[in-house]
């Protein structure tokens, strides 16, 4: 028998030794997220790996999946505490070592495994670790698996019937990398600045991008833990700067920064100006309709207004579809609607064939956006930038609310809003027009300008997003709306960020 893992023990102690901790909002929608040492032990990743193992068990999957890890201090533990589990509930386990997430998905199909379990807490704050976890490749776990997970590991319900062994596999990397640069060469000299923020993605990205023929500009590569100098999230303004800065001293073509897990990429054009992946997916997804006649989109309920509203767009015949945000959403929607590509306004995105296999993986992506510069000789990044129709946006911003209640908080939000448009009220002077509660709530007005709010699945925050494209004004009075809105709820905290 394995003990019923406990939400709370006390460090230094006996039972924190002796026993498995694991605190149940750890659970996301679609994968799992602690804080080691506070919210989850050793002990308490091993039962996760049983719970994983059990589960693969009853839903009649072959009981073999592929184990990674990234740069933290301490995930190469967690990943070794996760594969006793697994192999106590009989998995065999092909560990393939130090790696990103997308190359771990990658080893189900290179080494024909039905499961992945990569040991990552992403691009949180150091503390933090998780587990990605997905079967019937590309796929990766929703809400109904990670609810099933769930049950099975607090109440230990485990099937510890054993004879589950384990794997090394020796230079998988080498694999991965020949896999993304064994194709043509870009036939027009592009200079990159990539930035890792010293995260995993940093191992392999200078090696990546000069195989495709790119010369390389590499930026905080180097693997440190610590991440001396900003946290590797394409999202953060602190990272942004950094790539913006290096770009303009180098004369770069473009700067591509890569999160910590290696699953997302952003841009810094050539002029040192960001890019916001949604609408970086707006120029992909014109310059992929050129080359894949009348393509479908899938996007995330943060993304850009643009999708529907680009006229080069609806002249190219694209289907855009607006879905849940989430890693694990976007892709079974991409995968549900045969759909080229889906794009989230944090950087994940999924090429289906020809261009990938449908999970998010940060260097498909520059891939993706080095072709669309080759295609375009003689047009700069910023160009096709400033060739997109205006709007002003805000990053994503998430104001802290704790993981108890910040669905119900959510909730509210959503009725308050809803009740707004059906009593014919305004919203920062304008009638709305439209309210979509696939995720969250965005709500639009009659000038074509957004505010989103949405629970954040990662993390203990809300998630606040708005556009406008008639002015500035029209953002920031958008913007004071929505959160004014928002503090009728007094358990929400501080802006992470803000316009």
């Amino acid at each position: 028998m394995f003990p019923t893992p406990k939400p709370l023990l006390v460090p230094n102690t006996y039972d924190y030794e002796s026993s498995a901790m694991v605190k149940p909002t750890g659970f996301r929608e679609y994968d799992a997220r602690w804080i080691f040492g506070k919210e989850i032990n050793l002990m308490g990743v091993q039962a996760l790996g049983m719970g994983l193992g059990t589960l693969l068990g009853r839903l009649g999957v072959k009981r073999e999946i592929v184990v990674g890890h990234d740069y933290r201090s301490y995930s190469a533990s967690i990943k070794l505490a996760l594969t006793t589990g697994l192999m106590a509930a009989g998995c065999t386990v092909h560990d393939i070592g130090l790696c990103i997430t997308p190359m771990a998905y990658f080893a189900q199909f290179a080494l024909d495994v039905p499961a992945v379990a990569m040991v990552t807490a992403s691009h949180n704050e150091n503390g933090w670790t998780g587990v990605k976890m997905g079967m019937h490749r590309p796929l990766t776990f929703g809400p109904e698996e990670m609810t099933a997970l769930k049950a099975i590991v607090l109440a230990a319900e485990f099937d510890l019937t054993g004879g589950g062994a384990y794997r090394f596999v020796e230079a998988f990397p080498d694999r991965y990398v020949a896999d993304l640069t064994n194709r043509p060469k870009l036939k027009h000299p592009i200079k990159v600045v990539a930035a890792c923020g010293n995260g995993t993605a940093g191992a392999f990205a200078e090696k990546i991008l000069t195989g495709l023929g790119a010369e390389v500009i590499p930026l905080d590569c180097d693997l440190d833990h610590s991440f001396p100098r900003y946290n590797p999230n394409p999202e953060d303004m602190k990272m942004l700067h950094a790539i913006r800065d290096e770009v303009l001293k180098t004369g770069a073509d473009v700067g591509l920064g890569f999160d910590g897990d290696g699953d997302r990429c952003g841009v810094i054009d050539d002029a040192g100006d960001e890019i916001f992946a949604d609408k970086v997916g707006v120029m992909l997804a014109r310059d992929l309709a050129k080359v894949h006649a009348k393509p479908t989109f899938v996007v995330d309920v943060k993304s850009t207004g643009l999708y529907h509203t680009d006229p080069e767009l609806a002249a190219l015949g694209v289907t855009t579809d607006y879905w849940k945000t989430g890693h694990s959403y976007i892709k079974r929607r991409v995968n549900e609607l045969g759909a080229l590509a889906g794009f989230e306004k944090s950087g994940h995105y999924f090429f289906n064939s020809p261009i990938g296999r449908g999970y998010d993986d940060g260097f498909v992506s520059a891939i993706a956006i080095l072709d669309m510069l080759d295609r375009n000789p003689g047009k700069k990044m910023s160009g096709l930038r400033e060739a997109l129709p205006k709007t002003w946006s805000s990053p994503t911003m998430s104001p802290h609310c704790d993981d108890e209640i910040k669905y119900a908080v959510c909730d509210k939000v959503i009725a308050r809003l809803t009740a707004m448009k059906e009593k014919g009220e305004t919203l920062a002077g304008h009638p709305i027009v439209e309210v979509n509660t696939v995720n969250g709530i965005r709500v639009t007005t009659d000038d074509g300008t957004w505010g989103l709010i949405r629970v954040s699945s990662n993390k203990p925050e809300l998630v606040v997003v708005i556009e406008s494209p008639v002015s500035e004004a029209r953002y920031r009075d958008m913007f004071h709306a929505m959160d004014a809105v928002l503090r009728e709820n007094p358990e929400v905290g501080a802006y992470n960020q803000t316009i």
